[in-house]
């Protein structure tokens, strides 16, 4: 479905958070106009946005969203450098308690970004604006969907300009893509449309944490790693991570599942850090610096909506990132997921076979299998707490079983450190951590006469 070099053809982007910046950027080699539009006013400034409230906490960018950014902005690592932020091994800097120990560090030759979202997100805007014919409409709301007469394709939105005065025009385009994030309307839109909705999966873990940012000393022994407690669950519920990112400074974010929440009051919010397994993040806490205030911030739900299996669908229009779904964040998925679905996107457009007419269906059966193993991931560790609510996939506590027994052998065993992180990074799928050989070890290394663990021995 090549439509690059056409000299019509018009793209529009919902949204300006990462989803929509790359969709925007792959957009650009396939229309000869792309306009982003954004509900919020944009500045060139690293910045959270009213309609980001999320970026203000702790944010992984996982080794599949990096290459793959990479490949759009190839000088993306070096200014993220030079403008402070930490690229650097992995696994060679991780300082990760979990299920009673820490994971074994070990150089594994994967990259691995630290630094603010809105660090990030700006550096991505600037070199997607930087792109000649991608143009950003900041401050202004879209109210709606604007079909054709037979109401079969979407041929653009009409929006309202915010500002000094409030005016209401229509945009028209020959493909939409709507990266909104979770609050997506689409599903209101589609049923004024007269089509319907996407089934929805909701799987409940009512999470909640608290973030903090602090002041780094670059000599720190601790200073360029990344500190991580994570719970043996159902018997601990409690997370903490602190990250050092640009600007000389730490941010931790810290929270738990099911209503075990970190208080936002100072001393409070102290006592929830000390409480961590991994003691090193409250000492860093404890001599250094806070600069700023304690914010807070509340997940219900991981939340899928399946377009894929939509029998009907308007031309001219793609839902992408968070608007399909969005995950716990306390996995860092997020991100790395609506940057991996844009690439897909790219990939089907590059398609001469793929005809205008099935699109829509072809681009959320490739989303949809991004999406899976993200949400397997996700929705698996949650349903470790038995206050989690929803569909819960067949087999999920068998396997949780030995997953657990994987946490255990990473700790000793780099093998099994390195199988665990690029699952982890969504470089692999979970079914690589069941290979005979990989089952031998995480049994040897969870033998009872070594752990006391009762794990059975692989097939």
């Amino acid at each position: 479905m090549k439509t690059q070099n056409s000299s019509s053809n018009h793209a529009l982007v919902l949204g300006a958070s990462m989803g929509g910046l790359l969709a925007a950027r792959i957009l650009s080699e396939h229309f000869a106009q792309v306009t982003i539009i954004e509900r919020d006013p944009v500045t060139s400034a690293p910045e959270s946005r009213k309609g980001q409230p999320q970026t203000r906490h702790l944010h992984g960018l996982l080794a599949s969203g990096l290459n793959t950014l990479t490949h759009y902005f190839p000088d993306l690592p070096q200014a993220l450098e030079a403008n402070g932020a930490i690229v650097q091994d992995f696994a060679e800097t991780m300082h990760w308690h979990t299920y009673g120990g820490f994971r074994k560090p070990f150089h594994m030759g994967l990259r691995a970004a630290l630094m603010s979202r809105p660090l990030l997100e700006s550096l991505v805007r600037e070199r997607t604006l930087a792109r000649t014919n991608i143009t950003l409409r900041d401050n202004t709301a879209v109210k709606g969907l604007v079909p054709n007469p037979e109401r079969t394709k979407v041929i653009g939105v009409e929006v309202e300009r915010r500002g000094a005065s409030t005016t209401n025009e229509t945009i028209t385009a020959d493909l939409v893509v709507d990266a909104t994030g979770r609050g997506s309307r689409t599903p209101q839109w589609l049923t004024e449309l007269g089509y319907t909705a996407p089934q929805e999966s909701e799987v409940k873990v009512n999470v909640g944490y608290a973030t903090r940012l602090y002041r780094r000393d670059p000599n720190d022994p601790l200073g360029r790693s990344w500190l991580l407690s994570t719970p043996e669950a159902p018997k601990e519920s409690r997370f903490g991570a602190i990250f050092p990112i640009e600007g000389d400074r730490w941010i931790l974010s810290t929270g738990g599942w099911a209503g075990d929440h970190a208080p936002t009051d100072e001393e409070s919010f102290n006592a929830f850090v000390r409480s961590l397994p991994n003691t090193d993040i409250y000492r860093i806490v404890s001599y250094s610096e806070p600069i700023s205030e304690i914010v807070s911030h509340k997940f219900p739900a991981n939340l899928r909506r399946h377009y894929e299996k939509l029998a009907r669908f308007p031309l001219g229009y793609l839902v992408l990132g968070d608007a399909i779904s969005s995950f716990n964040p306390t996995y860092g998925q997020g991100m790395s997921s609506a940057i991996l679905q844009a690439a897909e996107l790219d990939k089907i457009l590059s398609d001469d076979s793929t005809a205008p007419e099935r699109l829509a269906h072809t681009f959320f059966v490739a989303a949809a299998k991004v999406v899976d193993i993200p949400w397997q991931l996700s929705v698996g560790e949650d349903f470790r707490f038995p206050q989690t609510t929803g569909p819960k996939p067949a087999g999920v506590d068998l396997i949780n079983r030995y997953i657990a027994a994987v946490h255990r052998a990473t700790q000793t065993d780099t093998v099994v450190g390195e199988a665990f992180l690029k699952v982890m990074n969504l470089l692999e799928p979970p079914t690589s951590l069941m290979t005979p050989r990989l089952m031998w070890r995480v049994w040897k290394a969870n033998r009872p006469a070594r752990t006391g663990a009762r794990i059975p021995a692989p097939a």
